[in-house]
């Protein structure tokens, strides 16, 4: 928030594209002296819009920048423009970033409208570099001519031209555009098919991995339980029309992600039902599942599978099962349980009933834990 010394905010102005307009701010600056950068953002008719200009101001020497040249005739013409050669560059947006021209304090921006508004301010910062004061037109064919999100960018940047307004416009450019989704339908990639609490637990190894190599250790460390990915067909979620604000069904799906043990777990169902009222169907399945889950990862199970005709259990390769008790579960279910390779356990079951499916889990596991049957 602090700019350097004598250093001005530069003067912006939001208007429909006009002949006159634009002769009037190119000879000003070019009568004091100065520079001018012509943003004209189509290579295709970059030429034709040179032609326009040497007609509407013949006064100007006006030489063209863009992507497309050669990188010997662009540094012919950059150097040329920084040395004064000529008073006028028509260009793309090559020059975003990385030009300093003390010399250069105006800026016309055809078709304003297109343009991000991190883009623009950016390319206004283009100018102003100098104790000089600096103009920036952002010209458009007409308001209604263009988008509403356009309509809101341009008066952000309107209305924010003070030394340090960078993160007030990029606040203002999170509003127009959103946050995003870190977990819903619009994220790209295949955050659907790993699950929150996957992500999450990814994100935590990471984390640790970073804060072992910051502070030199370089042992592995020891496997901790981590919660298995349950899946038995059916919705487990906190519903929008339950929990309608996103942010607080974030935290809520990270608390219950990250209860410890089944007492956590039964505060949060109670705290839940106080503050929303009482659990609809998909947000008892996602209690049930997670208490599930949270026991199959404290003994090493990475995975269970279970649908209408039967699943699978996937165990880690360091898990804490006993081979007995995987005996015990196979002999005490003949035919039922099958071991597929050295990590897989197979269920061969018909079972139609989602709270059925869940029960035949937590009773394999109570098996798996060797706990006695509960009465």
């Amino acid at each position: 928030a602090t700019p350097p010394v004598e250093r001005l905010s530069v003067k912006t102005f939001v208007r429909q594209f006009n002949n006159a307009l634009i002769r009037e701010a190119i000879l000003r600056e070019t009568h004091r002296g100065g520079q001018v950068y012509f943003l004209h953002n189509e290579v295709k008719s970059i030429e034709r819009t040179r032609e326009e200009l040497v007609e509407l101001v013949p006064e100007a020497r006006i030489e063209i920048g863009h992507g497309q040249m050669s990188e010997l005739e662009l540094e012919r013409v950059m150097r040329d423009f920084y040395h004064q050669k000529f008073n006028v560059l028509l260009c793309t947006t090559i020059v975003e970033s990385g030009i300093d021209v003390p010399t250069a304090n105006t800026i016309i921006i055809n078709r304003a409208d297109k343009f991000g508004l991190a883009q623009l301010h950016q390319l206004r910062g283009r100018v102003g570099r100098s104790h000089h004061q600096a103009f920036a037109y952002l010209l458009i064919p007409g308001m209604d001519q263009i988008t509403s999100d356009a309509k809101k960018r341009l008066e952000a940047i309107d209305s924010l031209e003070d030394l340090g307004a960078g993160f007030t416009l990029a606040s203002h450019d999170l509003e127009i555009r959103g946050a995003g989704e870190l977990l819903g339908e619009s994220q790209s990639g295949v955050i659907d098919t790993v699950g929150f609490a996957m992500f999450s637990e990814y994100l935590n190894r990471a984390v640790e991995e970073l804060s072992r190599q910051r502070s030199g250790d370089t042992q592995a460390p020891v496997p901790a339980a981590r919660a298995a990915d349950v899946q038995v067909g059916c919705a487990a979620l906190l519903p929008e029309d339950f929990v309608p604000d996103v942010h607080a069904r974030l935290v809520l799906y990270k608390r219950i992600a990250a209860a410890a043990d089944e007492e956590i777990l039964n505060e949060l169902r109670v705290e839940i039902i106080d503050r929303f009222g009482l659990l609809p169907e998909p947000a008892k399945r996602l209690f049930d599942i997670t208490r599930v889950s949270h026991r199959a990862g404290a003994l090493g199970i990475e995975k269970i599978t279970m649908g209408a005709s039967g699943g699978s259990f996937q165990f880690a390769e360091q898990n804490r099962v006993e081979p007995e008790q995987i005996l015990a579960l196979i002999q005490g279910r003949p035919g039922v349980f099958r071991m597929s390779g050295p990590y897989t356990l197979n269920i061969r079951q018909e079972i139609e009933d989602i709270d059925q499916r869940i029960f035949s889990c937590n009773e394999a596991l109570r098996t798996l834990e060797n706990r006695p049957a509960q009465s």
